[in-house]
């Protein structure tokens, strides 16, 4: 069983001055539910490298378990400072693919290319594929085999526009991802803010925010052992 992670290259919070990257939780969880279900894992990212992590996900408060683990553990932390270049993977070397969030891939990963390909290519064999928190939000211009954006008609999640709120970045993110769903026809879901949420509509898997990021690794795994 081989499992694809990719994460965002980008740093800047839009103009605000601010740092942002993946979120670290969204990263660890996912990652030991893989290892420990005995996957082989590769990291990727656009810049390849070690990715840019949100500051405020290193902070005190959203500190987990599996979050200490990941900093205990220093195989975990010379992968991830290692990750491959985006376009040197392929869709045919692995099971399924995951996308942590944090803000960054609103930036770089909804606008690539190359991710946008793997996406579809991932869609297109039959293979299951997995987004938390913002990482829902590089579906924005994947389509399906139709020409159709892959959401329409689909049940996804991603983050709320009332956690967006609660963060104080509705006006800094360039887009909303429940507004982007629903105006591409997904039939978009949510639960409470904050709380786990995740949603299986055949092979796609989203979750809503951090704390579902585990949910979401736990289903994929289902899916391709």
């Amino acid at each position: 069983m081989k499992i694809l992670m990719v994460l965002t290259s980008h740093s800047e919070l839009g103009n605000t001055g601010k740092k942002t990257g993946f979120w670290l939780e969204e990263f660890a969880a996912p990652y030991y539910v893989f290892k420990d279900a005995g996957a082989e894992v590769v990291l990727a990212s656009p810049a390849g490298g070690q990715p840019p992590l949100d500051p405020k996900s290193d902070l005190a408060d959203f500190q987990t378990e599996l979050t200490h683990r990941f900093k205990a553990d220093p195989a975990a932390q010379k992968a991830l400072a290692s990750t491959v270049k985006l376009d040197t993977v392929n869709q045919e070397d692995f099971d399924t693919v995951f996308y942590p969030g944090g803000h960054g891939p609103l930036w770089d990963l909804a606008e690539s290319q190359r991710s946008i390909s793997l996406i579809e290519s991932f869609e297109r064999a039959g293979k299951p594929i997995g987004f938390v928190c913002h990482a829902p939000g590089v579906l924005r211009h994947v389509k399906a085999a139709s020409g159709e954006p892959l959401v329409k008609g689909r049940r996804v999640t991603g983050f709320t526009n009332g956690e967006e709120a609660g963060v104080e970045l509705t006006d800094v993110v360039p887009f909303l991802i429940e507004d982007l769903f629903i105006a591409q026809g997904a039939d978009y879901q949510k639960g409470p803010d904050w709380a786990p949420f995740v949603i299986e509509d055949g092979k796609l898997i989203t979750g809503q925010n951090p704390a579902s990021s585990e949910g979401v690794a736990k289903a994929l795994l289902a899916m391709v052992q």
